[in-house]
């Protein structure tokens, strides 16, 4: 197939009083291709045809033939540039014969008079030549049957040997096996190096030939599909308009913005598929202790169930991320949940089951520098480091969400401070024209260097790896590591004596102090002694208090124990139970989130 269309229509517009029936309509036409056009009554179906055919002027647009600007305002302009149309009343004389029809007002002549036997004899060619099986050439065409008759309006516009030709609902009063004649001659054309525009409401044979698909609605382009790669169920919901309630309803459900962090420098790209929305989504989520996680996942398939499906994985994470539990964990909840769903999509009246889901989950500590990540049949996340150097993280593949039985594992890394952590779903580097080895190559190309901001970095991929008719969606997260200053932190392990109490206070004053977050100390002194009294008292093992400086001050209160305290009401005869009230009162936020060690329980403040 020729990388020149012989057909580019861009832009076209046309309205007929106060009816738009074509808007910035775009088409191309290669040479060997059979595109199908399909769209309801009142797509533009037709206007576009006789657009191309040279019946209609478009008020705006350009159509380019062969690479070169054309302005078909008449037939036989199109005619001339190579475009033959066989329009859907065929304006076929019934009583002339076969041959007369085809060479009406275009009559072979030798020595001045009409060749009969020369017309006869090419028209015979011709038609054996696309086995359109006429049983005599020389009885009207109203004795023919209707794929006949098809066969021979197709075969007229072929005398003067378009490069292109336009087949406007060829099938439409045809029974099946006559339709099918009509399907195998669209295929012979397609195999002589014919291009075909075939316009069609009939979608199971417009899939039968076609090569591409385009969607016109309402005068609009709502899609252009490869067969091969395509569901029945896409394009009819390019027809419908589902197509644009599933984007409706992907926009929605997709981050509107970052949210505020200080952990991480963060950039992101999302590019939905020509086939239309599918199910990929990323995610930046603020946890405890200054740490931010990061997410990409997808849903397999388009439509209005992937991205349904989409939002609820992704308000799963959401609420997974706020139990602050780790990547591993996050991933087993999610893996239980799409089984579940799958086990109930499956019953009697149930809805489509997902096809297939992936997750890639990591959890960035600025104070730690370390990055704790796990992943469920996702491809690995890329590294670059602060040289410019890149690099693909080894992590335990995973299998895909709701295959159960298997564990996910988590692996933890160091990251140097102004580390590139790239998070990706397939689509960016997986395609039909290379394997995934050449994507991940040009990926690793595309990252390479020094000097670019997230965003930057994320500008270079796209201009790198994305065609200009992707095939999938593309989701693209780039995270560049900030450290939390060492001044920003400070500590103290705590004896299992009430008297140390006292002394916490103290301590923490004085770092509120050299912070000048004076303002915050009596607030503070309530929250330290409430929690480190409740863990002298009830926890086990060493006691170790945190103070963290960020975008608010954190208080955290790490102990052995594994038993987390609860918010209640205390009555007016209970002696206790009204510290942590007063904790929940005095701080934005409060939590506890476990590790390996035991506990922490967190309190936020917001900063004056």
């Amino acid at each position: 197939m020729s990388t020149v269309p012989l057909l580019t229509v861009r832009g076209v517009c046309k309205r007929f009083g106060a009816v738009q029936a074509l808007s910035d309509v775009d088409l191309d036409v290669h040479q060997g291709e059979v595109v199908g056009l399909v769209g309801s009554n009142g797509a533009g179906k037709s206007t576009l045809v006789k657009v191309i055919s040279g019946v209609t002027v478009p008020d705006s647009g350009t159509v380019t033939w062969r690479g070169r600007a054309a302005d078909p305002r008449r037939p036989v302009d199109a005619q001339r540039l190579g475009i033959a149309t066989v329009h859907q009343n065929l304006a076929l004389c019934d009583n002339l014969d076969t041959v007369d029809n085809l060479y009406l007002n275009r009559e072979l002549r030798r020595f001045g008079m009409i060749d009969e036997v020369g017309m006869e004899k090419r028209a015979r060619a011709l038609l054996e030549s696309l086995s359109v099986r006429i049983p005599s050439l020389r009885v009207p065409v109203a004795s023919l049957s209707g794929a006949q008759r098809q066969g021979v309006a197709i075969v007229r516009s072929l005398i003067g040997k378009p490069a292109l030709v336009v087949l406007d609902e060829p099938t439409a009063a045809l029974g099946p096996r006559q339709a099918d004649q009509v399907l195998d001659l669209i295929r012979r054309l397609r195999d002589d190096g014919t291009g075909v525009i075939f316009v069609s409401h009939e979608m199971d044979e417009v899939r039968a030939v076609a090569d591409r698909v385009a969607v016109l609605r309402v005068g609009h382009n709502t899609g252009s599909f490869d067969t091969r790669y395509t569901t029945q169920e896409q394009i009819e919901s390019a027809v419908t308009g589902n197509q644009r309630m599933a984007v409706t309803l992907q926009q929605s459900l997709l981050p509107h913005g970052l949210p505020e962090q200080n952990a991480l420098d963060v950039g992101y790209r999302y590019q939905p598929a020509q086939a239309g929305v599918g199910g990929d989504w990323f995610d930046v989520i603020p946890l405890s202790g200054a740490r931010v996680a990061l997410v990409v996942g997808d849903v397999v398939g388009h439509g209005l169930h992937a991205a349904a499906t989409m939002g609820r994985l992704r308000t799963a994470v959401h609420n997974f991320s706020m139990l602050d539990l780790p990547p591993d964990d996050v991933l087993a909840h999610l893996d239980d949940l799409v089984a579940r769903i799958d086990k109930d999509e499956a019953a009697p009246g149930g809805g489509a089951t997902i096809a297939g889901a992936t997750c890639l989950y990591a959890i960035y500590d600025p104070v730690s520098r370390r990055c704790e990540m796990a992943r469920a049949g996702h491809l690995p996340p890329a590294l670059v480091l602060p040289d410019g150097t890149v690099d693909f993280l080894d992590l335990p593949a995973g299998p895909p969400l709701g295959l159960g039985g298997l564990p996910f594992e988590a692996v933890e890394r160091e990251l140097p401070e102004g580390s590139g952590l790239v998070l990706y779903t397939d689509g960016l580097v997986e395609d039909r024209t290379r394997d995934i080895d050449a994507g991940l190559g040009l990926l690793r190309d595309a990252l390479t260097g020094l000097g670019r901001t997230p965003n930057q970095t994320c500008d270079a991929v796209f201009r790198a790896l994305v065609p200009a008719v992707p095939r999938d969606d593309i989701a693209l997260l780039v995270a560049r590591t900030r450290a939390l200053p060492g001044d920003h932190v400070a500590s103290w392990d705590v004896p299992g004596d009430p008297a140390a109490v006292s002394t916490v206070r103290n301590e923490a004053n004085a770092q509120l102090a050299a912070w000048g977050l004076e303002d915050l100390e009596f607030t503070t002194e309530l929250v330290l002694s409430e929690l480190v009294t409740n863990a002298i008292r009830h926890a086990a093992g060493p006691i170790r208090v945190r103070l963290l400086l960020d975008r608010t001050l954190i208080c955290e209160v790490a102990d052995a124990s594994s038993t987390a305290p609860h918010l209640r009401y205390a009555a007016t005869t209970d002696e206790g139970g009204r510290g942590l009230f007063l904790v929940a009162q005095l701080g934005e936020r409060w939590g506890t989130r476990y590790s390996p060690e035991g506990k922490i329980i967190w309190v936020e403040q917001a900063l004056p």
